[in-house]
């Protein structure tokens, strides 16, 4: 149960609640509990049982499998306002969680219990619209996901990320380690990857940061 100061707060930041007529919020007020998660936190992990579908008020959640070989590939991520449709799938269908879902930005998380939520997507419209919205949000994603990793060389979707990291911070403080795992590719090649965009004078790799030296070069190459 959350209080009716903390509902007004989460309502803020969740669009699915400014949508809620006051018998939906009641119940939502009464059935759900308020959690804080710290980064590094895995949520989920594959193989797990789902009690709760975490709805999220602050904070980043990083989805991501990791294959036979090690390698690990970002699926999504879900940020304030949104939910993991995996997770969602998961209670609906009651299978067990297929992937990993670990925090990367210190989380405040609204947490509905999983036989709530199987319930109220059968009796309300809103969370029927919210489990879809979910799905249609996630696989345009995936699609996208696929079609990077199928169809664009990797020294593009370096380049890429790059690029998008650095909109936020510079220099970006990332290292081959974590652009492999986001990409689903190796250190090791990611490494070879950055040395040569350095040796063109596009990047300058350091002790976990990257610093773009050729902006105007790094965008032509994620252009690709």
């Amino acid at each position: 149960m959350i209080d009716q100061r903390t509902f007004q707060r989460v309502a803020a930041a969740l669009p699915v609640l400014q949508r809620a007529d006051a018998n939906q919020a009641h119940d939502f007020q009464r059935v759900v509990s308020l959690a804080r998660i710290p980064p590094g936190k895995d949520v989920f992990v594959q193989g797990d049982r789902i009690e709760a579908i975490p709805l999220l008020v602050s904070g980043v959640v990083r989805v991501y499998q990791i294959g036979e070989t090690g390698r690990e590939v970002t699926l999504y991520r879900f940020r304030p306002g949104e939910s993991c449709v995996l997770t969602a799938n998961a209670i609906l269908t009651r299978q067990t969680f297929p992937a990993i879902a670990t925090v990367e930005q210190e989380a405040e998380a609204i947490l509905v219990p999983a036989e709530t939520f199987r319930q109220w997507v059968q009796r309300y419209d809103l969370w029927r619209d919210f489990f879809f919205d979910l799905v249609s949000q996630r696989l345009a994603s995936v699609m996208g996901l696929v079609d990077e990793v199928a169809f664009r060389r990797l020294d593009v979707r370096v380049a890429g990320l790059l690029q998008e990291r650095a909109r936020a911070e510079h220099p970006i403080r990332i290292t081959h380690q974590e652009i492999a795992a986001e990409l689903g590719s190796s250190r090791e090649v990611i490494s070879r990857i950055l040395e040569d965009l350095s040796d063109r004078g596009i990047v300058r790799p350091e002790r976990g940061s990257i610093s773009i030296e050729d902006p105007a070069g790094l965008r032509r190459l994620a252009a690709m």
